[in-house]
């Protein structure tokens, strides 16, 4: 059936930086004339001389004033911004307010908070501007050749701009365009927010693989990278696209020959230099809903750790400044009996970790979607990460959607409810064991994989060790407790119970 609403043939990209740039080059290319704007001239000049060279230069334009740009805009005025987070959204917002009017949109592509889509929708309502908080992944290449998109607002809105971001988005396998309509508010924002954590999840696993492979096994890189293609090729990390550039990584050389992941420091710096919130974010998220996400959580600290590589430096000359050793406790040689086997327990490990992400990333959601009515559609959000996205694995996608299908009509969204998902986890369990046992007995770094095998005994365990702590917090501050066989349905509530363990 035939839209209802005119095609959006023209835009102004606002925001021309790699992620901006690309974006303009792709909607271009797909037919729409577009405008730019962008305090750089520099940066407005280099979409232009790639749009020439990509046969789309007459079709982008560039412009130095709002009103300008916005006198040379159709009617509804559509606007796409790529900006950083934070407050320059709402300098942006301020600065085109006298220019805009009914029934204008806004396609917020940036890595914003959704608390801020929210508060900036809230602003554009009251004058019927239509506002689309809408997170972009697969990084600065996907933006140029398609991007999974990630949009939130009301449902009008979506129909609006749906056909213009299904021309440009990643293609699933089947030809299903990587965009739909994934809730309302703030939800698009948000559910990008969770997927950059879950990101995170999966990098440091397979980060960490690779660091037992080279310096466990004594793997060169060719090697990996061969292993890591033949993870990609068949099996639970089939699809799965940071194995699949990881393997690309480790077989690249420069024009001397000399393998480039060798000349990249150890310095992971994106949250200090504010680059990136979504990390932070998601993890904050999660303590504030009470959700265990160990995995997401100690792959975050492990970045912040390789960030301050001087701390890093510092520490390590006041541990070993007096010592003959030779300055750390650098990774040992592993040396399984059956070396082949051990690397079929490896490549279990990091499926383990990437899928404890996925599961651990979709309860943050779905606490999220209940306390502030996001109306996430959980099928959509899984499909649109099937191409195009960083997280994207396709036997977990495949997965998670034969049970999220039918999770209006389930109890809870909760993967760890799932027969299957359990499956999964019992199956792979053994490996992972063994993996974090021989890593961390031969001093490897092993966070998320160790997180990973915490959150699953965790998880799956009705004995934790907290009744002691429980008894501790009413020891000396009355806090409650529940007896032992009395609290049948076992929610988060305060017990019936004190004692007074020692009279005051």
């Amino acid at each position: 059936m035939a839209s209802k609403h005119p095609e959006i043939k023209k835009l102004a990209m606002i925001g021309c930086g790699a992620m901006g740039g690309g974006m303009a080059l792709l909607f271009a290319e797909k037919g729409c004339e577009v405008l730019l704007k962008d305090p750089s001239n520099e940066a407005m000049d280099k979409v232009i001389e790639q749009g020439k060279k990509d046969g789309v230069g007459n079709q982008i334009t560039k412009y130095q004033t709002y009103e300008d740009l916005c006198k040379n805009l159709g009617e509804p005025k559509v606007f796409v911004w790529s900006l950083p987070h934070g407050t320059v959204g709402d300098s942006v917002l301020e600065g085109l307010m006298p220019y805009l009017k009914m029934g204008d949109i806004i396609i917020d592509a940036a890595n914003e908070m959704w608390e801020n889509t929210e508060r900036r929708q809230g602003k554009c309502v009251t004058k019927g501007i239509r506002y689309v908080g809408m997170g972009v992944s697969g990084g600065y290449q996907a933006a140029r050749r398609g991007p999974s998109m990630c949009p939130g607002s009301d449902s009008e809105t979506l129909d609006i701009v749906l056909p213009l971001l299904e021309k440009a988005a990643a293609k699933a396998p089947d030809g299903t365009p990587c965009v739909a309509k994934i809730g309302t508010g703030g939800a698009g924002h948000y559910c990008k927010m969770i997927h950059n954590g879950i990101e995170h999840g999966m990098m440091s696993a397979v980060a960490e693989a690779w660091g037992i492979m080279t310096k466990g096994l004594g793997m060169s890189l060719d090697e990996v990278g061969d292993e890591l293609h033949r993870w990609n090729k068949t099996g639970e990390l089939q699809g799965t696209f940071l194995i699949r550039i990881g393997a690309e990584i480790c077989q690249t050389k420069d024009d001397k020959g000399q393998h480039v992941l060798d000349t990249v420091e150890d310095k992971v710096v994106q949250d200090f230099t504010g680059e990136e919130g979504t990390g932070i974010w998601s993890n904050t998220e999660a303590i504030n809903h009470h959700v265990p996400a160990p995995t997401l959580t100690v792959a975050h600290y492990l970045r912040l750790a390789s960030g301050d590589l001087h701390q890093r430096r510092t520490i390590k000359s006041t541990f070993f400044s007096n010592t003959s050793s030779d300055g750390d406790w650098p990774p040992q040689k592993l040396n399984p009996s059956d070396r082949p086997a051990f690397l079929e327990d490896l490549r279990k490990a990091t499926y383990l970790a990437c899928l404890a992400s996925y599961a651990q990333g979709l309860n943050i959601i779905a606490k999220a979607d209940a306390a502030n009515h996001f109306n996430v559609n959980y099928v959509s959000l899984l499909q649109i990460w099937r191409a195009g996205c960083i997280i994207q694995a396709d036997h977990i996608s495949s997965l998670l959607l034969s049970i999220y299908a039918n999770h209006k009509t389930a109890d809870s969204p909760n993967p760890m409810y799932n027969a299957e998902i359990a499956g999964e986890f019992k199956r792979m369990f053994p490996a992972l064991k063994r993996v974090v046992l021989q890593g961390t007995e031969a001093d490897h770094v092993v966070p998320a994989m160790g997180a990973t095998l915490e959150y699953v005994k965790q998880m799956t365990s009705t004995e934790l060790p907290t009744s002691f702590y429980e008894a501790e917090l009413d020891y000396f501050g009355r806090h409650m407790y529940d007896r032992k066989g009395e609290d049948k349905a076992g929610r988060p509530e305060m017990g019936k119970f004190h004692y007074e363990w020692k009279p005051a």
